[in-house]
C-alpha cells in the first residue's frame, strides 16, 4: 500500500505558512512505514507516538483520510467515489523545522513528512455513514481543548478532483490511503499531549505522545 497526501488544500492554512494558492493539487507520498495506528476506541495495541530526536518542532496537521477500495487508473472525477468506501480522521506529523530548512534551501523535503509515524491514522468508517464526504466537520482536541477545525466544503480541491489527478500519475490500488490537506491551526506537539481526532463529534482518532 502506498500513502498520498495533498499539501496546501485550504486557504487559511496557506496563510497562516504564506504559501500561494496553487492550480493544481500538490500531492506528496509517505511510505508505509510511515504509518501509526490510533483508532478512537482506546485498546491496549494503540500505538503511541515518539518524538524524534532529529526535530524540536514536530506539528500536528488533522485532515480526513480515505481508504481506496478499488483498482484505478486515469480516474474521472464524476466516477471517484466507486473507488473509496471507508473514512477517518488521520495526523499528518510534520518536522517543521526540517521542511522550512530544506525548503530555504530548494531542496526535496520528504524527510520531513515520511518519517517513522508520521502518518497517524485514526479507526475507519463507512463513507455511507455519511451524506456528503465535502460537506464534513471534523476537529483535534489535545489535552481536552479543540485546536484546530475544519470543514471539506472549503477544501480547494475536492476529493474527487484529488483522485482524478493522483491517478494520472499513479495507479490506485486497493488498500492505499489518501490524506485530503489540512486547515488552519496547525501546531506543535509536546511530550504527553493526548490528541484525539473527531468526525462529525464522533472520536476516531487517539494518540499520546511519549
Amino acid at each position: 500500500m502506498k500513502i498520498l497526501a495533498v499539501g496546501m488544500n485550504y486557504r487559511k492554512h496557506l496563510l497562516e505558512l504564506n504559501n500561494p494558492e496553487p492550480t493544481e493539487p500538490v500531492l506528496f507520498i509517505k511510505p508505509d512505514s510511515s504509518l501509526c495506528h490510533a483508532p478512537g476506541i482506546v485498546c491496549p495495541t494503540n500505538n503511541p507516538f515518539f518524538l524524534p530526536d532529529f526535530s524540536d518542532e514536530i506539528h500536528y496537521e488533522t485532515e480526513i483520510v480515505v481508504k481506496i477500495s478499488k483498482l484505478g487508473k486515469n480516474i474521472s472525477a464524476k466516477y471517484a467515489h466507486r473507488y473509496y468506501n471507508e473514512i477517518t480522521v488521520g495526523l499528518d506529523l510534520t518536522a517543521r523545522d526540517l521542511q522550512k530548512k530544506l525548503r530555504n534551501a530548494g531542496l526535496p523535503w520528504e524527510i520531513s513528512k515520511g518519517f517513522d509515524q508520521s502518518a497517524v491514522i485514526g479507526q475507519f468508517e463507512p463513507i455511507k455513514k455519511y451524506k456528503d464526504i465535502q460537506n464534513l466537520d471534523f476537529h483535534l482536541d489535545i489535552n481536552g481543548k479543540t485546536v484546530q477545525h475544519g470543514c471539506t466544503a472549503d477544501m480547494i480541491f475536492t476529493v474527487a478532483q484529488v483522485i482524478e489527478y493522483a491517478s494520472r500519475f499513479f495507479t490506485l490500488k486497493i488498500g492505499d490511503l489518501l490524506f485530503t490537506g489540512t486547515p488552519a491551526g496547525v501546531g506543535r506537539i509536546n511530550m504527553d499531549d493526548h490528541l484525539e481526532g473527531y468526525l462529525m463529534e464522533e472520536k476516531m482518532l487517539d494518540l499520546r505522545v511519549k
